[in-house]
């Protein structure tokens, strides 16, 4: 009853229904561009291709499943993602950047738009890096001019753009982030047809193997929920003031929460990103070269393609890259330095360095919680696929981190809009 009585509440609030409004036609016209095909590709051949190589399966997640319809928008929001994180590394390396990004929102709307910038040569790069790949290697696209080549990689580049600018109105006018939105539709909209798929090849003696998966799918949700949300909370304490008639103030004290999952989905991308480009180089090489070239790059397609292998290299990065982007992102220096600015200190800490070191030990200590989890969260659609003889759905990857976060995240939104007009939200 409570949950008929949130979704009345919201329906019966025009900014509220106009932001829901504003989000499914946003996703109606996303989705409506995913089947707009590009003239000169065999189709068939390319879901081929996708379906027997895990490592392009990743690129078709993000695109939402564009890329195995390689329609206008094939590329997805790849180029955008990967110049959002390109700009925020840049900020951690270059002074200017650092003070823009502190500036509010004048420096957040620079920083976007820098970020916009950088996207569309991105784009264009990856999109003939595609074109070159399909054309070359695998003979899926038939170019029979530098002038249709050029049409496929300034539409595919027109194509990131668009869904750029669609996030940015969603952003703005509709409800939670544009272009995470837009990623998630794009993963929702392939349930379907993974449910559809495994029900036309549903084997009766198998039963058993779809309880376990669809056991252990309710169990990583619950997981990831509850990892994504968990922080530990450090207490601050800052010094007391005196009251205009001389008397001592109250101490104040605030909570500096430090997430178990600092890094988000982001190492899972660094690390699925830095695996696929070998395995994109080595099938290119091998379509155009000889003798030892030859061997050396079918010996590295052969061991990307062995899933032990590439399960246990893909575990180790996502580690390694979650311990990475934390530590660039998070300077307990710098953390330490305003807390000891403002007046403030950790109690039994001494305010400096012995704070910077205090926040290190304990960020170090969740992180390795984090990262393990991030880890096997990564590979345990390997896993599944190995325990239960079950392909065509997946549980746990990239795509459910996403899923899961995007939904928290528009709870939130509408919980806050629900508490500020004297509504009962979602949340307790």
């Amino acid at each position: 009853m409570k949950i008929v009585q949130v979704l009345t509440n919201i329906w019966s609030t025009p900014d509220l229904r106009r932001k829901i409004l504003f989000t499914a036609f946003i996703l109606l016209v996303f989705r409506i561009a995913a089947f707009i095909p590009i003239p000169g590709v065999d189709l068939p051949g390319l879901r081929q291709l996708f379906a027997s190589n895990q490592l392009l399966g990743l690129l078709d997640i993000f695109s939402g499943g564009t890329l195995t319809n390689f329609s206008i928008i094939a590329l997805g929001l790849n180029p955008y993602i990967n110049a959002s994180i390109i700009l925020q590394l840049l900020t951690m390396v270059f002074p200017k950047l650092e003070e823009l990004s502190k500036e509010g929102e004048y420096g957040r709307r620079k920083i976007n738009q820098y970020t916009r910038y950088l996207t569309v040569p991105l784009a264009a790069i990856q999109a003939y890096g595609v074109i070159l790949f399909l054309s070359k290697s695998q003979g899926l696209i038939q170019i029979s001019s530098p002038l249709q080549l050029a049409t496929m990689v300034v539409t595919l580049t027109a194509g990131t753009v668009f869904l750029m600018w669609l996030g940015e109105l969603m952003t703005e006018s509709g409800l939670g982030n544009g272009i995470s939105m837009i990623i998630f539709a794009g993963i929702v909209a392939r349930f379907p047809v993974a449910v559809g798929q495994t029900a036309s090849v549903f084997d009766p003696s198998k039963l058993l193997n779809f309880a376990l998966l669809l056991g252990a799918a309710l169990v990583v949700i619950a997981g990831v929920v509850f990892v994504n949300e968990a922080m530990r909370m450090i207490q601050v304490q800052y010094a007391r003031r005196v009251r205009p008639d001389g008397s001592p103030g109250m101490v104040q004290s605030n909570y500096l929460p430090l997430r178990v999952n600092q890094a988000g989905v982001i190492p899972i991308i660094f690390a699925s990103s830095l695996l696929l480009v070998p395995g994109l180089i080595a099938n290119f090489i091998t379509s155009v070269a000889t003798g030892p070239v030859l061997a050396t790059a079918q010996n590295i397609n052969n061991f990307l393609q062995n899933q032990l292998y590439y399960g246990i290299l893909y575990f180790v990065l996502t580690v390694l890259f979650t311990f990475f982007y934390t530590a660039v992102t998070f300077n307990p220096d710098k953390i330490a330095d305003e807390i000891k600015k403002y007046g403030g200190f950790i109690p039994g800490i001494r305010p400096g360095q012995a704070t910077a070191n205090y926040l290190n030990f304990i960020l170090t200590r969740i992180t390795v919680i984090g990262s393990i989890f991030l880890g096997a969260v990564a590979i345990l659609p390997f896993m599944m696929q190995s325990a239960t003889g079950i392909s065509t759905l997946v549980v746990g990857g990239t795509g459910l981190l996403i899923v899961v976060s995007v939904v928290l995240e528009a709870m939130k939104q509408l919980q806050a809009m629900l508490v500020m007009r004297h509504y009962e939200g979602f949340l307790p």
